[in-house]
Order: structure tokens, then sequence, then C-alpha cells
């Protein structure tokens, strides 16, 4: 999660700056901030950050570093109904002050509340 976050951060700030530097904007009280599109701009960016490598391969570029995949239950590619929920079900887990990711340390299957409720699971890949 650690690599993603940094990642993600990048992809924020170089959306950003596409925005603010062509058009002379700053990031203060009143700007660009506070525009409603351009929020809209950076949450679409975040959820296409998990949700399009998720679907084309199970992995994003943090997962990719630590030969970890998202598969469905039954270990097949998962679908779009699974990443939309999981992702949504991760905010849960945050949103609970991390307890959704620590439900690991308790759960028989070693599955996060995200897991459970999109049907999904985390699988170690070999290296090639």
């Amino acid at each position: 999660m650690a690599y993603d976050t940094l990642l993600l951060l990048s992809v924020l700030l170089l959306a950003t700056a596409i925005i603010v530097i062509p058009l002379g904007m700053t990031t203060g009280e009143g700007q660009i901030s506070d525009n409603i599109i351009y929020r809209l701009y950076l949450l679409l960016l975040i959820i296409g950050y998990f949700i399009w490598p998720w679907l084309r391969g199970g992995q994003t570029v943090g997962m990719r570093s630590w030969n970890v995949r998202l598969v469905s239950m039954d270990g097949e590619r998962v679908v779009l109904k699974q990443v939309l929920i999981r992702l949504l079900a991760a905010l849960l887990s945050w949103l609970a002050m991390g307890l959704g990711f620590f439900w690991i340390l308790v759960d028989p299957a070693k599955l996060a509340w995200h897991d459970r409720l999109s049907n999904t699971r985390l699988i170690l890949v070999e290296k090639k």
C-alpha cells in the first residue's frame, strides 16, 4: 500500500501541474482546490489508478513490486463489479481506523473486509 500511495500522490501532483501551470492558477483559497470539476478529476484519477490495473492484470505497480495479484475467490480474473466493490469497501476499511485491513490478523482465511465484500483475494505470484 505504501508504494501505491507514493505513486498515486505522484500521479495526482502531475495531474494538478498539467492543469495549474498552463492556466496560471494557484492552489490557494478560492482557487483550483475549491473547484468541483477539479476535485472530480482527481477522484476519477484515483479510481482509475486502481481499477484499470486490477482489471487488466490484477496488479497495481505497488502490487507488482511485492509479487501480489488480485483475483476472484475462485482464482479467476476480477470483473468490474468486484473491483468497484473492493475500492469502496477499502475506503470503509480505512474509515474504520484501518480495522478492515487489520482484520486479516483474526480472519481464518486471512482476508480483509474488502476481500470478503468483493469476493476477491490477494495471491502471491512467482517471479518470472
